[in-house]
């Protein structure tokens, strides 16, 4: 039996439970009215897997039946299931706590059907804040239909609070020029969301950029004056640029005000009383307009005058403030500034993640949730196994130094090209080990995942996808970077930084290894149930992609070394290019808003018309 998380005691007894066309779904009087959207998930799973739709009512449950109910003396989050031949009981000390009892049900009847074993569960949370951060800045705008699709999938996996990045994709009025480019969240579709989320028992925590990261707020000519460099409107887009610049200058009280006026309009819409403000990575702070203020009190003070003074703000409305913990991790000589009811978000992505972050603030009484991520900035597929141990890491660092949370990221750097869908499995870790602080090893956790979520009887998916990332010879990085330094007449010696030739040796068993795994992907989709096979052409279109930016990267060493390719070669590989990024927008548009698909394309189309372009010379 699979169950993701693991509970923490099972015990497996005799004989099973047949669901009949009589089980009914009885939700007891102590149940809330919202106890009643998760017996329709339930109703709505054994419907698909075992082929039985029961009828929901309010009442006294009968032989057979499955009863949900609120039991006081369980804690908050806290839930008992118990299957005996007579029916199913699920417990929980709250309406969320119900809906977790009713996700381990919905995952035995995936596997078991119509016929359930007898069992019983008891089961709690080790972090009590276990979430999911989607980057929808930076490229990729999901539609409110999968935003709720992912929604479901948290609630599947007792995840219980999800926050969306928004730097500038969020509709705001009277500021067209800020996203007059992008296909913008708008008000009604937050609204929406929050009340789906909270119907799930997910809590929807607005997150907007506030000090660093405004790129296309402070690239306007209304607001360029309030950024802390000059001159920063008018420049054409940069992918590059978007991530490391456009910090607020603190100096002009007008930045202050300004943030102040978006931070309202926008929390105004969620029912929570979070709000994360970001403030991470301020690199131009104190370098430019600010810095006479930052040479007379240091950077360091800087910031947290800042930040202290939009927590103040928020707390008088009632709110809970959180922000990126990077720049403070700096300056622990100021973290005793932080009110106590700020929460700190401790970031930190490597597979082989330093604690001292972690300790830090615990040490200076700084309240922290843990930040791994899922790995798919900048990959066409996302590096299972550097999530796996990040994630691992840095729940156990949770453990170990009293964090209150996990808030595991999903980042879009440049264009956000790799598919949602693939960032499932790093989802599932972080559900996994929030919950219970432990998790089988990773290939074995890869196969109960294949299995639960993706209907594949194999339970090979995730091992056969899991590898792609390690053949990329030419990254999405790389080709973005070139691209952008080229066209910014960098010196030929810095463009050589940015490409790798020697490892364009690699490219024949790097394509030959992306091949087999396609014909490996197409063997294990025979085992897979058929709503879940469009991973599969998904999975195909992205090595399409990274055997073919791999081949670009060949051509253009040969390029570089004066060995230009046959003409032919170059027109042929320009043409793979584009029906690469044919398909690719037909996946985009299935589940995301237009946002930066254009951006993207115009990188295959400078390379392709490199190509063609060194084609004609040979």
């Amino acid at each position: 039996m699979i169950l993701l998380p693991a509970p923490e005691k099972v015990t497996l007894m005799e004989g099973n439970l047949p669901l009949g066309l009589g089980t009914m779904i009885v939700l007891d009087a102590s149940c809330p009215a919202g106890v009643s959207v998760y017996a329709r998930m339930l109703k709505q799973e054994a419907a698909k897997w075992a082929g039985i739709e029961p009828d929901i009512l309010r009442g006294a449950a009968r032989a057979g039946d499955i009863l949900l109910k609120l039991d006081p003396n369980l804690k908050e989050q806290a839930y008992r299931l118990n299957i005996t031949e007579e029916g199913a009981v699920l417990c929980g000390g709250s309406a969320a706590a119900v809906g977790y009892a009713v996700s381990t049900l919905r995952q035995i009847v995936r596997q078991y059907a119509g016929l359930l074993p007898c069992l019983s569960i008891e089961d709690e949370p080790m972090l009590l804040n276990r979430g999911f951060y989607h980057d929808v800045t930076r490229g990729r705008v999901q539609t409110l239909a999968h935003l709720k699709e992912l929604a479901d999938t948290m609630s599947f996996y007792k995840l219980n609070q999800l926050q969306l990045n928004v730097e500038h994709t969020y509709l705001f009025r009277g500021m067209s020029e800020l996203w007059r480019d992008e296909t913008p969240l708008t008000a009604e579709e937050i609204l929406e969301l929050d009340d789906y989320c909270w119907e799930r028992g997910i809590e929807l925590v607005p997150s907007l950029a506030s000090f660093g990261h405004l790129y296309k707020l402070l690239s306007t000519r209304t607001y360029e004056r309030f950024c802390e460099t000059p001159d920063s409107a008018g420049k054409p887009f940069s992918f590059e640029s978007r991530m490391a610049l456009h910090t607020v200058n603190v100096s002009d009280p007008g930045s202050m005000e300004l943030i102040k006026s978006m931070i309202a309009e926008y929390m105004s819409l969620f029912r929570t009383d979070k709000f994360n403000i970001c403030a991470d990575e301020t690199f131009e702070l104190g370098k430019g307009k600010s810095k006479a203020l930052a040479d007379e009190k240091g950077t360091g003070a800087l910031y947290v005058d800042y930040i202290c003074e939009l927590f103040d703000f928020l707390m008088k409305q009632g709110k809970t403030p959180m922000f990126w913990g990077d720049i403070i991790c700096r300056h622990p000589e100021l973290t005793g500034r932080i009110p106590h009811e700020v929460i700190c978000l401790n970031w930190g992505y490597s597979p082989t993640q330093r604690e001292d972050e972690t300790r830090i603030l615990a040490e200076t009484g700084v309240v922290q949730y843990v930040c791994p991520g899922t790995c798919g900035w900048n990959t066409w597929v996302n590096v299972l196994s550097n999530s796996y141990k990040n994630v691992k890491i840095m729940t156990g660092y949770a453990k170990k130094y009293g964090a209150v949370g996990m808030l595991n990221t999903d980042w879009g750097d440049f264009g956000h090209v790799n598919h949602p869908v693939f960032s499932i499995p790093g989802l599932i870790y972080g559900a996994v080990f929030s919950w219970s602080g432990d998790a089988p090893d990773f290939e074995e956790l890869n196969r109960q995942i294949s299995v639960l979520e993706f209907g594949d009887a194999f339970g090979a998916l995730l091992g056969c996808i899991g590898g792609i990332s390690d053949e990329m010879r030419f990254s999405w990085h790389n080709a973005v970077m070139l691209k952008e330094h080229v066209q910014k007449g960098f010196p030929r010696e810095a463009l050589a930084k940015l490409f790798y030739g020697e490892d364009m040796g690699k490219v024949p068993a790097s394509n030959q290894k992306l091949a087999e795994t396609a014909e490996k992907l197409r063997v294990v989709s025979r085992g897979m149930d058929s709503s879940r096979r469009g991973i599969v052409s998904l999975t195909l279109a992205a090595i399409d992609i990274v055997r073919t930016f791999n081949e670009v990267g060949v051509y253009l060493a040969s390029m570089k070394d004066g060995k230009a390719g046959e003409k032919q070669d170059g027109y042929a590989l320009a043409q793979r290019l584009e029906t690469c990024l044919y398909h690719y927008k037909k996946f985009w548009n299935e589940n995301s808003k237009h946002g930066d698909i254009d951006r993207i394309g115009d990188v295959f189309f400078w390379y392709a018309d490199l190509l063609r372009k060194d084609g004609d010379r040979g």
